[in-house]
């Protein structure tokens, strides 16, 4: 027999206001061996079946308990659903001053000494990172001013969306260079504003915003010097709307990967169903409408397609290690050279490397299709988990590794953090660790790295195996947190609803829940 009771008023509880809500207790006969519970239903501990396997309800708050957990027979639980139309669930507590001020303070002054740093005032190292966005950006600008995409630059291996980004400094009224700067420092304060907004939701954490506070700063100043900041920015606030807002998530992870193509990759986790259905068409509409306006309006915008084929092995990639402890050892006499945009080995064994990495890349994303199809718990953190999880598969197997990569997993690895049940906690160590390790790569040691002498290949090669440990691990830990009994149980957050302006009243909430039964 089940029972239903509605908590209709509203009081006041150590000072905290507790909201009306909708409250049901549900009771449930059983026998003597433990008749399984029906989808729906509330099981001990407030714990919500969903597919029939028993799942913590997030959200939910336990108010009464009658008798033990797990014991058979009549017990009632009572639980607050979450709030539908018009309902107002209890307020969660605060969160402290002092860690917003933290927060705040760590990183304005991280981002003054890396400004001091990208300006020349602080001198980390003697080789000049700017010259990408005083030479190479402003250059490419002043050819998009024309209407027509750089076509006969190899160096251009962008997607249409990129000339956006090019275009943008133009509009603020300093020098291209410093324009380029404030943009960076604004969509950097973007990224952590919406870290430490989605840190003050119930359930979350301040942890992902310090991963952010500290990781940026990290790679020194070569971070403020190419535009992957702005993207991961984009990326970090289309993933963290995801789940409520999956049209706005998709829209803006679709936008961003029309700059640089990687966003899309944080859709590999979406939850099957609606939410995957309208993220994944918003983000096919984003990028493809706008890649058709761009097309039309300007020349070119797909003439980067044809550089790809070309291209050698990046020096700082995972596959250029055995070329480096070759070279190192006199055992290969390849050409190392500046190539469509890069530094690159060419030569002997290239195009094996080059092949090895493209089969390596469609089994990390073989083997992640095979994860979606067969995870059978679905939590608010495993998509962040497995975005995290494809962008380092796509990072670690590619023939390119830029330095400026690893603000893109510093993202995504900040946004993982935001939820307390997050299982890549330790690989996001491992990123922060690998992303200190590129800064002493590259600028500090790069003509070693170039070189391929002791220290650049030692720095380099730990580098490397210290993402190559992250993937795996990350990988395993996604396979086993969302690894469950055979029927699928999916535990998330509900998708933000227009509120209206008048309360659910007692009675109208009570019959609803006999129609909804």
């Amino acid at each position: 027999m089940r029972v239903f009771g509605i908590l209709a008023t509203a009081r006041s509880v150590g000072g905290c206001a507790v909201h009306r809500s909708l409250i049901r207790t549900i009771g449930h006969h059983a026998d003597a061996a433990g008749t399984e519970r029906k989808p729906g239903t509330v099981g001990p501990l407030g714990s919500v079946l969903v597919g029939g396997v028993s799942a913590k309800s997030e959200g939910a708050v336990v108010l009464a308990q009658d008798g033990q957990a797990g014991q058979t027979g009549s017990g009632g639980v009572a639980v607050a659903v979450p709030p539908s139309l018009g309902a107002t669930a209890v307020s969660a507590a605060a969160p402290g001053r002092g860690a917003l001020w933290g927060l705040g303070a760590g990183w304005f002054t991280t981002r003054t000494l890396l400004l001091l740093i990208v300006l020349g005032v602080l001198k980390v190292t003697s080789l000049d990172v700017t010259t990408d966005v005083s030479v190479i950006y402003h250059g490419w600008y002043e050819v998009l001013q024309t209407g027509t995409f750089p076509m006969d630059d190899v160096t251009w291996q962008y997607p249409p969306g990129a000339a956006l980004v090019m275009l943008l400094p133009g509009l603020l009224p300093w020098s291209y260079l410093i324009s380029f700067y404030v943009l960076c420092a604004v969509f950097d304060a973007l990224a952590i504003g919406m870290l430490v907004r989605s840190g003050m939701r119930k359930g979350r954490s301040f942890l992902g915003a310090w991963v952010w506070v500290a990781g940026v700063p990290l790679l020194g100043p070569t971070v403020y010097c190419r535009y992957d900041i702005m993207v991961t920015a984009i990326a970090v606030a289309g993933l963290l709307v995801l789940l409520r807002r999956p049209v706005l998530g998709g829209l803006l992870l679709g936008f961003g990967g029309l700059i640089k193509i990687w966003p899309l990759l944080a859709l590999a986790g979406t939850p099957r169903g609606r939410r995957t259905r309208r993220s994944w068409t918003a983000a096919l509409a984003a990028l493809s409408g706008l890649a058709f306006l761009l097309a039309a309006g300007m020349n070119g915008a797909f003439q980067f397609l044809t550089f790809q084929a070309d291209r050698g092995i990046e020096v700082e990639s995972v596959g250029a290690l055995p070329l480096h402890f070759a070279r190192l050892f006199g055992g290969w006499h390849g050409l190392v050279s500046m190539n469509y945009g890069s530094v690159e080995l060419l030569g002997p064994w290239v195009t094996v490397i080059s092949k090895v990495s493209m089969a390596a890349t469609l089994a990390g994303f073989a083997w992640l299709l095979y994860w979606r199809l067969r995870a059978r718990r679905w939590q608010p953190s495993t998509t962040y988990d497995a975005a995290l999880a494809t962008l380092l598969v796509f990072t670690v197997t590619s023939r390119v590794i830029s330095p400026q990569y690893l603000v893109w997993v510093v993202g995504l690895a900040a946004v993982c953090l935001t939820v307390r049940g997050t299982s890549q906690r330790p690989v996001a160590v491992m990123v922060l660790v690998a992303t200190l390790l590129t800064t002493l790569e590259f600028p500090m040691a790069f003509g070693q790295v170039v070189n391929s002498q002791p220290w650049g290949v030692t720095v380099l090669a730990l580098r490397n195996l210290l993402l190559v440990a992250a993937t795996l691990l990350s990988c395993r830990r996604l396979w086993l947190s969302t690894r469950g009994d055979q029927t699928a149980t999916l535990v998330l957050p509900p998708a933000e609803q227009p509120e209206r302006g008048y309360p659910v009243r007692p009675g109208i909430a009570y019959e609803q829940s006999l129609l909804d039964d």
